[in-house]
């Protein structure tokens, strides 16, 4: 558990200044300003001004918020109901995990990147719709994980004297099955939110994610893509931010996979 410090904490301090960001007193994300385009930092612009004046720190701050949204809205729309998929076609199988799982499989046939890129492209670009294409894409992770970790304790002792009370069957699965096989789900809404995280920005600086002006991590490094010979710092904020999230949240999926696996825990 000493694991889970350093990488959580950092986590949560992300998190936390993206959830504090309209309360930082920070200037307006979108306001332009022409003639202090692509300006040095300054006491009031500790990281500068991006190619159309804006604050860059308050982008980052505010791309955070964006990015960090879109990851976890998709990452836990995609849990809930692939847990759900997973606990009924696990406890049920027959024609139940062939309809809840095995269904599962049409979506894995495509590469991810380019059913995204189909989606925005059909539906337009959007947090929306971003939240929507995430979705779908880490919606068949969950499933196949509780899939895979109900069958293997659906036979179980604890299991079965519940069910020999007379325990329905949504007791046993929402009392019962599910917080034993909660762990191997966390890692897995982790490493979704990491995932999304990148593709977010993928989708963004392709320009089919977030609408400008909107701040997004992937559009700060389009943008500065452009002027990075001028202003090379513009290009260093948002990708060290999104390395730095990324490498945290990789961390902390490491330690929870530790936490949680009995052949690693008691090291």
């Amino acid at each position: 558990m000493k694991r889970l410090w350093f990488p959580g904490a950092f986590v949560a301090l992300i998190l936390l200044i993206a959830i504090a960001a309209p309360v930082l007193g920070l200037p307006d994300p979108v306001r332009q300003d022409i003639a202090r385009r692509l300006a040095a930092p300054t006491a009031t612009s500790w990281l500068g001004r991006d190619e159309f004046g804006r604050d860059v720190l308050s982008r980052l701050i505010w791309g955070a918020r964006t990015s960090l949204g879109v990851a976890f809205a998709s990452a836990l729309t995609a849990g809930f109901i692939g847990v759900v998929l997973g606990l009924i076609g696990g406890w049920s199988r027959g024609t139940a995990a062939f309809l809840s799982v095995r269904s599962m499989d049409i979506i894995l046939c495509f590469p991810p990147v380019l059913l995204a890129l189909l989606v925005v492209t059909l539906l337009g670009p959007g947090a929306a719709t971003l939240i929507l294409v995430l979705s779908v894409l880490y919606l068949p992770g969950f499933a196949r994980v509780t899939y895979s970790e109900v069958l293997s304790v659906r036979g179980r002792d604890y299991v079965e004297a519940t069910r020999a009370l007379g325990g329905r069957t949504w007791y046993i699965l929402l009392r019962t099955v599910l917080p034993n096989i909660a762990g191997p789900i966390l890692v897995q809404l982790s490493l979704a939110v990491a995932a999304a995280v990148v593709l977010e920005s993928g989708l963004s600086f392709l320009g089919l994610g977030v609408v400008p002006p909107a701040p997004s991590w992937g559009l700060m490094i389009r943008g500065a893509r452009a002027t990075m010979e001028q202003a090379p710092l513009l290009l260093v904020w948002p990708c060290a931010a999104l390395t730095l999230t990324i490498l945290a949240m990789n961390l902390l999926c490491d330690a929870l996979r530790d936490a949680v696996d009995p052949r690693t825990s008691g090291r």
